[in-house]
């Protein structure tokens, strides 16, 4: 790991691009929750690492696995946190740490409850919005990481949100989110070569309209 270490230190980083060199996953582990909402961010890092040839490495230290993958010759990290969603924070933190990745250099994909399904949407910053996995994140890290979040669907009453996060979509449902996953699985070369604005531009417009919401000139956040 020491010598991967030092490459990845050491390459050049397009100047238009995003410098990412991390890309971490959220959710659950464990068979149960497989399928789950609240794993909507290990969908979409498996979903990378397996377009890209990556291979998931255990590193009990951090409880986390990592693999190296390169993507439009940019080498970078992906992670997923092994520990429960509420104690994601630890292990970004652990690798960010071994690899001296600071925040803004950090895209944390996860779900959102706050957008329907098939929304896709990136932003730097902002609050945990309730989700407590961004919460333990920003916790050791700050707020300054770059955020891929998924819609999943709100069930309309606060009281009954946990419950929903940690049941399976419907089959409709997990057909947006799929085709959601896939849309941002297929911008992550243009965010790396060509920035986040441009990004932003197409994984937006391509999302489905939300109902009553005006449309929107996507922005860096």
């Amino acid at each position: 790991m020491q010598a991967a270490r030092g490459q990845l230190r050491g390459q050049s980083v397009p100047t238009a691009g995003l410098a990412l060199k991390l890309i971490v996953g959220l959710g659950n582990p464990g068979a149960g929750y497989a399928h789950t909402r609240h794993n909507a961010g290990w969908w979409f890092i498996d979903g990378l690492a397996e377009r890209y040839g990556a291979q998931w490495r255990r590193e009990s230290r951090w409880h986390a696995q990592v693999a190296r993958v390169r993507i439009d010759e940019r080498e970078l990290w992906l992670a997923k946190p092994t520990d429960y969603m509420n104690r994601s924070g630890a292990p970004v933190a652990a690798v960010a740490g071994f690899y001296h990745i600071e925040p803004p250099d950090i895209l944390v994909a996860h779900d959102d409850i706050d957008l329907p399904p098939g929304v896709c949407r990136l932003k730097q910053g902002g609050g945990h919005g309730g989700h407590n996995g961004l919460r333990d994140v920003i916790a050791h890290l700050g707020a300054d990481f770059w955020r891929l979040r998924f819609g999943v669907g709100h069930p309309g009453v606060r009281e009954l949100v946990i419950d929903a996060v940690l049941d399976r979509p419907t089959s409709l449902e997990q057909q947006s989110i799929d085709a959601a996953l896939e849309r941002a699985k297929a911008i992550v070369p243009l965010l790396l070569v060509e920035g986040a604005q441009k990004a932003m531009n197409r994984l937006h417009s391509e999302n489905p309209r939300v109902q009553g919401e005006a449309p929107q000139a996507p922005q860096a956040e």
